[in-house]
């Protein structure tokens, strides 16, 4: 286990500002055991290195379920809460930044905003990103909320809402539990048929991404676009 970092007299963590440059220099595990510390009656290194060993990286742990956190980290209800509020605040800074600026220019912002949005979750979700013609995030809507492996999704309800909300081309996004992005046969035939319900109306469809732990893959890239 790796202690803490001395930050010095520079940084007191109940002061009213604490000094912003000496958290910018800390690395991950340093503030997420700041984070922790708030709420644990003993030293936060254990349970952060438990984290990082089991979760390998600071977004996956942010993504991550209760249950989960809880048996890998061994914390409390408070320091499993401000996980939580740490999840909730990331996922809407990265919709912000998506939202700030073109989503197709800053294809990173978006590739973030998605992994912390799914990376995690212990369920497949399907998800549509609803842009507007400069390419600026209108919406992110919830269409289905599946099993551990599958989520039906109707095209034709996809396209609909598409039209409710006056949006000029989709971005289509679901999470496989497993890990692996690699997207099935059947994740690439109903893109096809989003595809070809949204042409009718003119609506373009930019991609699909399939959001793992493993990475993110996009079914554009792989070719599966017609």
């Amino acid at each position: 286990m790796r202690p803490l970092p001395d930050l010095g007299p520079a940084f007191d963590p109940t002061a009213r500002s604490p000094d912003a440059s000496a958290l910018a220099n800390l690395d991950d595990r340093a503030l997420l055991g700041l984070l922790l510390g708030r709420n644990l009656r003993q030293a936060p290194g254990a349970s952060v290195d438990a984290l990082f060993d089991h979760f390998g990286d600071l977004a996956t742990i942010a993504s991550a379920d209760v249950p989960e956190l809880a048996r890998a980290g061994g914390l409390g209800p408070m320091a499993l809460t401000d996980l939580k509020l740490f999840r909730i605040l990331s996922e809407r800074l990265a919709r912000a930044e998506a939202s700030r600026r073109p989503v197709i220019t800053t294809w990173s912002a978006l590739l973030a905003y998605v992994r912390v949005a799914l990376a995690g979750e212990p369920r497949e979700q399907f998800r549509a990103l609803f842009l507007d013609k400069r390419n600026r995030l209108l919406r992110d809507e919830l269409v289905a909320y599946g099993t551990i492996d599958h989520a039906p999704v109707y095209p034709r309800e996809v396209v609909r809402r598409a039209l409710e909300v006056s949006a000029a081309s989709i971005i289509l996004v679901h999470n496989h539990p497993s890990g692996d992005p690699e997207p099935s046969r059947a994740d690439i035939e109903m893109t096809r048929k989003v595809v070809e319900a949204a042409k009718v109306f003119d609506i373009q469809v930019h991609d699909h991404l399939v959001v793992g732990r493993d990475g993110t893959a996009s079914l554009r890239s792989l070719g599966h676009f017609r």
